[in-house]
């Protein structure tokens, strides 16, 4: 088994194994062997994964665990949901000596951290990611978020999770447009910090190589996290790709998957910065061909001023401009401030 531990104000280790969700109540058992839990997961994961956990957890003693199952979807990321869900945890006598568990992808873990984080003034959370998008990236750093109608995670919180527990073969589930989703931030990991994972992705078959993939991922997040636990600097470089990709997904209404719009991000990054001169074309090259490899998007259809205002309400903006990620070269990664109308023109410059 792969354990990350990973040293921010509240640290936590993150387990990484084939078959951990069975033997996920022992996991816990190690770190809470009194509380009581509670379960969020949606209706997607639910009939896949909520009865094996549910077990597990009777096995190591915990008994009458309740489980609120939301509907599957960006839009369940949502102050209207985390409403709810502060119903039904009061409905349920959930107590600040409980501990909720987010089984399932980004969504829910992000809802549920976010709940966690504000519910009580704050009790602990589990992460049990079931996508590959979660297990490489949303799970580990503490961001908990909701999203407002004109951007995606305007509301949030840091709140580091008590514990992350990664099991590989709950991916055998996805569909592969959702499988590709989760690639596409591991290619951003390999992208900003990672060469090797870049070509592991790019040049073999990543079923093959799950538990690497995602560890090499969440030690990237962890490096990074542990220097600028509350995103005021380096952290930033997790968002290469993001800035224009919120914006797409934004404009797309999130009919789009999360990962195929920050594909589309990063690919309109690297052509600005080719066209600009600032990297070399060899790497939009295998970028590009890593996407493709994939089915991830390369463009977007989407009229780019009306991008730039979605951009303009992007969380990690200042009031003069836009922090955006580049890179030197793959596994080279730096931050450049542009004044709004210069990161436009720069965009603009590499436009497919």
């Amino acid at each position: 088994m792969n354990c990350i531990r990973v040293n921010t104000g509240t640290p936590y280790d993150v387990r990484i194994r084939r078959g951990i969700l069975r033997e996920a109540g022992n996991e816990i058992k190690k770190i809470f062997p009194h509380a009581r839990l509670a379960i969020v997961t949606d209706s997607n994961v639910s009939p896949l994964y909520l009865r094996s956990l549910l077990d597990s957890l009777e096995l190591a003693g915990y008994q009458n665990t309740p489980s609120f199952t939301m509907e599957a979807g960006e839009n369940t990321k949502s102050l209207e949901s985390a409403g709810l869900l502060y119903q039904l945890l009061s409905q349920s006598k959930i107590s600040r000596d409980c501990c909720l568990i987010a089984l399932g992808g980004g969504v829910i873990g992000d809802l549920t951290g976010f709940v966690a984080s504000t519910y009580l003034r704050g009790i602990p959370f589990i992460q049990i990611p079931t996508t590959l998008l979660a297990q490489v990236d949303s799970s580990v750093g503490g961001k908990t978020a909701v999203n407002l109608p004109v951007g995606k995670n305007l509301v949030g919180t840091f709140w580091q999770p008590s514990l992350v527990l990664c099991d590989p073969d709950t991916l055998a589930t996805l569909p592969e447009d959702v499988f590709a989703d989760g690639v596409a931030e591991a290619l951003k990991c390999g992208m900003i910090k990672d060469p090797v994972l870049f070509d592991l992705l790019a040049d073999q078959e990543p079923q093959a190589h799950l538990e690497e993939i995602i560890a090499r991922c969440i030690c990237v997040k962890r490096d990074v996290v542990e220097k600028d636990e509350y995103d005021t600097g380096e952290r930033m470089l997790l968002n290469f790709g993001h800035t224009m990709g919120h914006a797409v997904e934004n404009w797309m209404q999130y009919q789009q998957r999360h990962g195929q719009c920050v594909a589309t991000g990063m690919v309109m990054i690297a052509r600005a910065q080719t066209a600009a001169g600032t990297l070399p074309a060899a790497v939009l090259d295998r970028l590009l061909a890593a996407c493709q490899k994939y089915g991830l998007p390369t463009c977007c259809k989407a009229p780019l001023d009306e991008l730039f205002k979605i951009c303009r309400q992007d969380k990690k903006n200042t009031v003069r401009g836009i922090r955006a990620i580049l890179l030197r070269s793959i596994g080279d990664s730096y931050i450049q401030n542009f004044p709004f109308e210069a990161f436009e023109a720069f965009i603009k410059g590499g436009a497919c």
